[in-house]
């Protein structure tokens, strides 16, 4: 997509939401925040840009709507006009509001389907994940050119978090009913397929930070993927109602450096090929809620 196409409105909204801009340059939502999380793919970036260029389509359309009806209203209320117009019909006008509408959805339609393409078309991938939503948690399947691990990643509870901090760690590394007990760890710059299926019901997969929102389907194996230029953290959750703790099942990718990424490949080769541990069961909705 030409990003240029798209300069002014990423200007001027940037401007507009500076604060909130500065909130959102973690992958997690904030308190208070109003835009959209920070972008971090190329995707995303696009998706923000076609957002603002919509938002400034939309708010012109409704200022004109506006402004019109303020006009007739104050023009043709009835201490100025005793004796109504018998007009019916006005060939220009009507020749305008159709094609006005048109000529509008052809220029949103071009932007449109160049991101669609941009979402749906897979470039060559380095990296092949296979995710898999259960209820309620997701296991990440490594493909075995991509280093052959599988582990599960659960939610942490509040008393997990509490001993996390305790053990040295940062209140803030482990925000609440968002941090898991595994990672999924990414190298930055590279391009990441990830194969979405389910095991039971439907689940979606999402990271609004990456810009990609999949369907999990039983029996069905969907592709989404994205390319991480931006080393973080960032936070994603299931987007389909799946169940008493839709909720309680997020996941969690970490960006890092190619040799970061290599090291934490050994330990995890290591770690996941000798764990005997079951899979943790939820704790009830209730109880994560407290």
């Amino acid at each position: 997509m030409n990003r240029a196409l798209f300069r002014p409105f990423n200007g001027i909204a940037t401007l507009a939401l500076t604060a909130s801009a500065a909130w959102a340059a973690e992958g997690r939502p904030q308190p208070w925040q109003m835009d959209l999380q920070a972008a971090a793919t190329p995707v995303a970036e696009n998706i923000h840009s076609f957002h603002n260029m919509l938002l400034w389509i939309i708010t012109a359309i409704s200022l004109f709507v506006l402004a019109l009806l303020v006009i007739i209203v104050i023009k043709f209320k009835e201490s100025s006009n005793p004796v109504p117009s018998k007009t019916t019909h006005n060939t220009l006008i009507e020749i305008v509001w159709t094609v006005v509408p048109v000529l509008i959805l052809v220029i949103i339609s071009i932007p449109s389907f160049r991101l669609l393409k941009e979402q749906v078309v897979i470039p060559k991938s380095d990296l092949t994940i296979k995710l898999t939503g259960k209820q309620w948690y997701w296991t990440f399947e490594y493909a075995k050119d991509s280093g052959g691990i599988t582990f599960d990643t659960l939610m942490m509870s509040d008393e997990e978090i509490a001993k996390a901090v305790k053990n040295g760690g940062k209140k803030e590394d482990y925000p609440r009913l968002l941090a898991v007990d595994n990672e999924a760890v990414v190298p930055v710059n590279k391009v990441v397929r990830v194969q979405v299926t389910a095991a039971d019901v439907i689940h979606a997969f999402a990271v609004q930070s990456f810009g990609v929102k999949i369907d999990a389907v039983p029996g069905r194996l969907n592709e989404t993927w994205f390319k991480a230029t931006k080393e973080g953290v960032y936070y994603g959750q299931c987007q389909e109602l799946c169940g008493k703790d839709h909720a309680f099942m997020p996941l969690v990718f970490r960006v890092v450096s190619q040799e970061k990424y290599d090291a934490w490949l050994k330990e995890a080769q290591k770690k996941f090929a000798t764990s005997s541990e079951p899979v943790r069961q939820m704790a009830s909705s209730a109880e994560l809620a407290r």
